[in-house]
């Protein structure tokens, strides 16, 4: 049997630019159904979301200065606060990938910063977009993750050149030495390949093709 309760460990997730309102409430009930602890959405859908599973332990979360991280800290800040105060309970940040391979760290570490220290009550993952970075570059980003106060580390958007890789959860995992969490992301769409990232170590996984991994897991226990 799995060391794993896999619906707790999943981000169900619907981010797509074409996703319909329908395709929210879809993965609303789905969330209800199977036992998704955490659901993502697009920002314009967070009433309803919110609304369809006010009487669950269902916690949604909504993207901030997504896909690309390049919004000001004003504006992430912003989308941030507006998003809880509507009722997401959490935000997975893009990190600012220009002003990270640019040097500029503390300024990277401030944008994270003001994002955790505006909405106090949320949980908050980062979203490195680690196809664009060196080992150095993932490695300070951990570093910088952690001194801003955030949660998590994400391995990526899944709208870039590449997602998860379970040699970057490793990393990231050694990185952040238990000050954060680690999620994987981008790419996972089979049971197969969340379990090389959970068994490198990733605490979280994020994925548009949950209904397909669960099958898969339930098939693998037997089930």
């Amino acid at each position: 049997m799995s060391e794993w309760n896999l619906p707790d460990l999943m981000d169900h997730t619907v981010l797509k630019p074409d996703a319909t309102r329908a395709d929210v409430l879809q993965l609303c009930h789905d969330a209800l159904q199977h036992g998704f602890t955490v659901i993502f959405i697009p920002p314009c859908y967070v009433d309803e979301a919110v609304a369809v599973v006010a009487s669950s332990v269902i916690r949604v979360g909504i993207p901030i200065g997504f896909p690309l991280g390049g919004h000001t800290t004003k504006t992430k800040v912003t989308e941030s606060v507006e998003a809880v105060a509507r009722g997401a309970q959490v935000l997975d940040m893009v990190i600012n990938v220009s002003r990270l391979k640019s040097g500029d760290h503390d300024l990277v570490r401030q944008d994270i910063a003001e994002v955790v220290c505006a909405t106090p009550s949320a949980e908050h993952k980062v979203i490195l977009e680690t196809c664009y970075l060196t080992q150095q570059e993932k490695l300070t980003a951990c570093q910088l993750v952690v001194e801003a106060g955030a949660d998590y580390v994400k391995t990526s958007t899944g709208f870039s050149a590449a997602g998860a890789t379970a040699d970057d959860v490793r990393l990231l995992k050694a990185a952040v030495t238990g000050r954060a969490k680690v999620k994987a992301s981008g790419g996972i769409r089979d049971w197969k390949t969340a379990l090389a990232m959970l068994e490198a170590g990733a605490d979280r996984i994020g994925t548009s093709a949950s209904l397909k991994i669960l099958a898969e897991w339930t098939a693998s226990q037997g089930g």
